[in-house]
């Protein structure tokens, strides 16, 4: 079984920083991409930002220049540098991480989730 556990959600004033963690563990063969996204209430879950194995990037235009997404391959943990928040970045974000699971097969993990909240 896989779990992917999140970590580094809090509560920052506008234009503050923070930096989520998200550690895949378990057992599993290996990590493709893995990625974050984010759900505000009354809203879908929407991607913020991807990483590949090999460290190609994507972003969506909302986060762009703000958000820096980034991984440690050995220690199968992605990471988000979140900075010059905006009230409007507040949601429970969410780890998301594509495996290959003991059985041979890929599969989508997810995290259960860490609240972060952008308020003066």
């Amino acid at each position: 079984q896989v779990q992917l556990v999140e970590s580094g959600g809090g509560l920052v004033q506008p234009g503050g920083s923070l930096r989520l963690s998200c550690a895949a563990s378990g057992s599993f063969f290996r990590l493709r991409a893995m990625g974050w996204y984010r759900q505000a209430p009354g809203k879908q879950r929407e991607l913020v930002a991807t990483i590949t194995s090999g460290g190609s990037t994507n972003y969506a235009d909302s986060v762009k220049g703000r958000f820096t997404v980034s991984r440690d391959n050995v220690k199968n943990t992605a990471y988000l540098q979140m900075n010059s928040l905006k009230r409007e970045d507040t949601a429970v974000y969410y780890c998301n991480a594509a495996l290959l699971n003991r059985a041979g097969l890929w599969e989508d993990a997810w995290g259960q989730g860490t609240q972060v909240t952008v308020s003066s």
